[in-house]
């Protein structure tokens, strides 16, 4: 169900060492990603449209740097992660229409959805890219330390 109200500070996406993936470029642009969902879920009605575009900003950034990587590094699965950034993409402008007429419902549910994608995405799609990244540039693969993680 989607929130037709801003979100308390508990209830929105965070932050956290369980979105590490071990290459320090996706990961600031990740923390960046999930700061401005988390935003958007605790804003008031009529911040709405700012953060959006502020998002959509941070977003072709975000796309475009992944994109290059792929490209230029030959990055197998590459056409399926870049169908999957161009589809959020497609998405985010078509609500910043309807943001613009009034229609803040649909908005709220963009960023619910967003916030439901992200991990998954990030777990599977953006993990393999920041394997691959820094296998590229460092000849080995991240090591990610979480805090408060059980090792038992």
């Amino acid at each position: 169900m989607t929130p037709t109200e801003p979100l308390d500070a508990s209830e929105s996406l965070q932050w956290s060492d369980q979105f590490l993936l071990g290459y320090t470029p996706i990961d600031e642009v990740h923390q960046e990603f999930v700061d401005l969902i988390g935003q958007m879920q605790r804003a008031e009605d009529a911040a709405l449209p700012a953060l959006l575009a502020q998002f959509s900003v941070h977003l072709q950034h975000h796309f475009e740097m992944e994109n290059e990587w792929m490209v230029t590094t030959e990055f197998p699965p590459r056409e399926c992660h870049m169908d999957e950034h161009a589809a959020v993409m497609q998405s985010v402008e078509e609500v910043q229409t309807l943001l613009v007429q009034g229609n803040v419902a649909i908005c709220r549910d963009l960023v619910e959805h967003l916030a439901q994608w992200f991990p998954q995405h990030a777990d599977q799609l953006d993990s393999a890219l920041a394997h691959w990244m820094f296998s590229k540039t460092m000849g080995g693969k991240p090591v990610v330390l979480r805090r408060g993680l059980s090792l038992r």
